[in-house]
């Protein structure tokens, strides 16, 4: 019984939450309703927290701090108002929740980041066609004989003598 229900949650969820994990940095686009308006919304801040990723409803916790104050969004993933998940940049955490960033000063809560390619996850359209990954052979002459030169030409290391 517990096998069927897993997978009728896998099937459900799809890839979307395989991508994330907890010390990315994402943009969340939330469509919001007010007097018969409807307009898209972002908050942009660090992921703290991944709920329910087994189940067919998982969670993430978003905290920014705006004017000196930090400010958390509990956001479902797979709900109707969430338009776009917007990967910006990945912290190298070694936790899976981040609860402790609640309590450090801004100053402290800096994280090192590492330059990973840009993913995002939109509403799929019908018309929409697959965008062309850019690869060696698309490379003009000009950009391979640069990435030939940075392979060649690593930067030395200097040292300051006082």
């Amino acid at each position: 019984m517990d096998k069927k229900i897993i997978e009728f949650n896998k099937n459900l969820r799809g890839d979307k939450l395989k991508q994330f994990q907890a010390g990315d940095i994402v943009e969340v686009h939330l469509k919001i309703k007010e007097k018969g308006k409807e307009r898209v919304q972002i908050f942009e801040g660090l992921i703290i927290a991944i709920k329910g990723k087994q189940s067919s409803s998982p969670t993430i916790t978003v905290r920014k701090i705006s004017h000196g104050v930090g400010v958390e969004m509990v956001v479902p993933i797979l709900s109707e108002n969430v338009k776009k998940l917007k990967f910006i940049k990945r912290a190298k955490v070694r936790r899976s929740k981040l609860y402790y960033v609640r309590g450090l000063t801004a100053k402290k809560s800096r994280m090192q980041y590492k330059d990973i390619a840009d993913f995002t996850f939109e509403e799929p359209k019908k018309d929409e066609k697959e965008k062309t990954v850019l690869s060696e052979e698309n490379l003009t002459q000009e950009e391979k004989t640069i990435k030939k030169e940075k392979k060649e030409n690593p930067k030395k290391e200097t040292t300051n003598k006082k």
